[in-house]
């Protein structure tokens, strides 16, 4: 009896890389896959039509849990859409400290995908190398928000509050003696800005150290060169932005090539791939860690340099302080308009994007002039990626798929949406 060759396997969701929930239909010929086929909606939680029923600025903490690991990135998109509708002038420092979160988020996302496209091509430690520094950067996301994943920080008109003056600190227990705990809460005397340029100071070296695990590991080379290889005009016509763009050699970076808040004040550069294949696009974003390290240093001087309003003082928009209220009845009735039915946007439509971690990000907002969306549409970088990885992995093997996977940065909230 002839040996059948040619079957159809379901790539997750129970495995491992397929991040939960992506089931990827293979159509395999032995073990060489001849077609992909992503099979989507399995995280599907209606963002975009519960926008459409809630004021605008109940929408924001929505933002957060489309890509769960670019927290800010995405009510960037979302603020600047509403801001461009209501011709909103954001403070200056409201915008610098906006540009150093969105880099911090880079590196948090960077991170988080370094460690589990590691961990997907068989390299433990890097992962939780990854997780340590990862850790740093919860913590000033926790000091100005007081969450560590979802902030809802960013508001129209600028940010919640100014950066604190003191950083948590941990306290001794029966696990961390008194020794213990000082060495631990030594970088943590000062303020956030203190701690964050500390940060800034001891990341390079922590890069070199995923560096040296892997950019010259044979074994990692083995796993990424040739793989899922992009040209240029390919890259171009399916969609790619971000990484996945640069990669395969397009130099296009939205914080140079549409400036958005200061960006267009700050030294920095685009790396860009030469091969387009999975490592190339490992190299870019490593790079993207050195120079997202160089954005938040420069920003960081500013912020020491320049204290201002962090928010709007249009109180239609922004909510006034406690001291007002209580002493203002304008401000209460302000306060209580604000928290009840929210802010009318004039009718009209617009369109922000932003630099995201993982290309642009965009929201299309439609107004009707009502307190909520007429329509939302949400413009995710990795939902084009994803699309194009049946072109991605034909003619590799099974375990090829893992790597091009990885190398998608795939974060499945904001593709399902």
């Amino acid at each position: 009896m002839a040996e059948i060759r040619n079957y159809t396997m379901n790539f997750g969701p129970q495995h491992p890389a397929a991040h939960g929930v992506l089931r990827l239909v293979l159509e395999l010929d032995g073990e060489v896959v001849q077609r992909a086929d992503p099979h989507i909606g399995l995280l599907h939680r209606a963002t975009e039509k519960l926008a459409e029923n809630k004021p605008y600025i109940q929408s924001v903490p929505y933002m957060d849990r489309l890509d769960y690991v670019s927290m800010m990135a995405n009510e960037h998109a979302y603020v600047m859409a509403i801001e461009k509708m209501l011709k909103l002038e954001v403070p200056l420092r409201a915008q610098y400290i906006r540009v150093m979160f969105d880099e911090i988020t880079r590196i948090l996302n960077h991170l988080l995908w370094l460690g589990a496209h590691a961990l997907d091509v068989g390299a433990m430690t890097v992962f939780l190398y990854a997780f340590r520094e990862r850790e740093d950067l919860m913590d000033c996301y926790e000091a100005v928000s007081g969450a560590r994943l979802h902030a809802a920080y960013y508001r129209p008109g600028g940010v919640y509050r100014d950066l604190p003056n003191s950083m948590p600190k941990y306290k001794s227990s029966k696990i961390h003696n008194e020794e213990k705990t000082k060495s631990l809460n030594e970088n943590r005397q000062g303020s956030l800005l203190d701690f964050i340029e500390d940060f800034t100071n001891r990341f390079p070296t922590y890069v070199d150290e995923y560096e040296t695990l892997l950019t010259d590991n044979r074994i990692w080379k083995q796993r990424l060169v040739g793989i899922g290889v992009v040209s240029p005009d390919r890259a171009k016509a399916l969609g790619f932005t971000g990484p996945m763009l640069r990669g395969s050699g397009v130099e296009w970076d939205l914080r140079k090539k549409q400036p958005y808040e200061v960006y267009d004040r700050i030294d920095f550069d685009i790396p860009v791939g030469v091969n387009g294949d999975c490592y190339d696009r490992y190299l870019v974003r490593i790079e993207e860690f050195r120079q997202s390290n160089r954005i938040i240093k420069q920003c960081v001087k500013w912020l020491r340099d320049n204290p201002g309003p962090v928010i709007t003082d249009n109180h239609k928009i922004a909510p006034p302080s406690r001291v007002e209220i209580k002493q203002n009845m304008e401000e209460l009735i302000h306060h209580f308009k604000l928290f009840t039915e929210g802010f009318h946007v004039p009718a009209g439509e617009a369109y922000a994007a932003v630099e995201h971690p993982k290309g642009e990000f965009g929201i299309y907002l439609i107004s009707d002039g009502a307190n909520m969306p007429y329509r939302l549409k949400i413009r995710a970088p990795g939902f084009a990626h994803l699309a194009a990885l049946d072109e991605m992995s034909r003619g590799h093997m099974i375990a090829d798929v893992v790597a091009i996977i990885g190398t998608q940065d795939i974060v499945f909230g904001e593709i399902d949406r």
